[in-house]
């Protein structure tokens, strides 16, 4: 089985998209994961530059409204987007955190349906604020859903439940068997980020997600799926801890992806 890393784009700054593309492919990326540009010729040069050096690319999208079937809308207007890319696949930040399950239900059953008419897959990541902010309420999800896939970002169940998650192996497991593209960010107990995962104070934490990544790995073997992606994940200020007064970030994010990325490449075992 092969893992192909993604690079995000959240974050970066240089002063164009072109060039930020054409970094994460000097820097030996297999592909890019980012926001579907909402202007169609802004999306055809993008078709065009991925073609052209040969990059993968994965979009994110982020539902909104006031209400699931806005949420639902906003889904589709944005999907609808996305294919016009030819993403290997789509991944949403999908629904709230306060609409109940049967409600959130309602915004990934379209979801489906869109899927189903249009052959983009949809993964939908575990994050914060959205359907799947905690684990029983992904968990709540998957009954509904048995065939959800989810883009596998634990740090925020580490923030949401201030814990590496040791009490609630089961539903970690659950997670792994319907994990489909990994976010390799290192949360802890208080926060959805550590400010340096190279700081040694941060072992514990490293280790256990590097755990949670293995097994997502050895999951996908025992599937015989052919390949994995991973995008190391770590985000900008103010995601990323400042020092008071001046804002300044404490660490480099480009450097901080780039050893996640490297790390993942010397320790997962495929």
């Amino acid at each position: 089985m092969n893992i192909r890393y993604f690079c995000a784009t959240w974050g970066m700054t240089l002063p164009s998209l072109e060039s930020n593309i054409r970094k994460i492919k000097s820097a030996g990326y297999d592909g890019v994961e980012m926001g579907a540009p909402a202007e169609a010729g802004d999306r055809q040069a993008l078709r065009a530059l991925l073609d052209e050096l040969g990059l993968d690319l994965i979009i994110q999208e982020y539902t909104a409204g006031n209400s699931p079937e806005e949420h639902a809308a906003s889904f589709e207007e944005q999907y609808c987007r996305a294919v016009e890319l030819r993403p290997r696949f789509v991944n949403s930040h999908t629904g709230k955190d306060y609409y109940t399950p049967d409600e959130n239900v309602r915004i990934l059953k379209r979801a489906e349906a869109l899927e189903g008419q249009m052959d983009v897959p949809v993964v939908h990541e575990i994050h914060r604020g959205r359907a799947t902010f905690s684990a029983p309420a992904a968990m709540a999800l998957i009954e509904r859903m048995p065939q959800l896939r989810f883009a596998a970002d634990l740090s925020h169940w580490c923030c949401v439940h201030e814990s590496l998650l040791q009490d609630q192996p089961e539903r970690v497991e659950q997670a792994i068997r319907h994990a489909y593209h990994i976010h390799a960010r290192v949360g802890h107990a208080e926060g959805p980020q550590v400010n340096d995962p190279r700081a040694p104070e941060w072992n514990e934490a490293v280790e256990t997600h590097l755990g949670w990544w293995q097994r997502i790995i050895d999951h996908h073997k025992e599937l015989n799926s052919p390949e994995i992606t991973i995008t190391p994940e770590f985000g900008p200020p103010v995601y990323m801890p400042t020092l008071p007064y001046t804002r300044q970030p404490v660490a480099d994010l480009w450097e901080i992806n780039l050893h996640m990325r490297d790390l993942l490449k010397s320790r997962l075992k495929v």
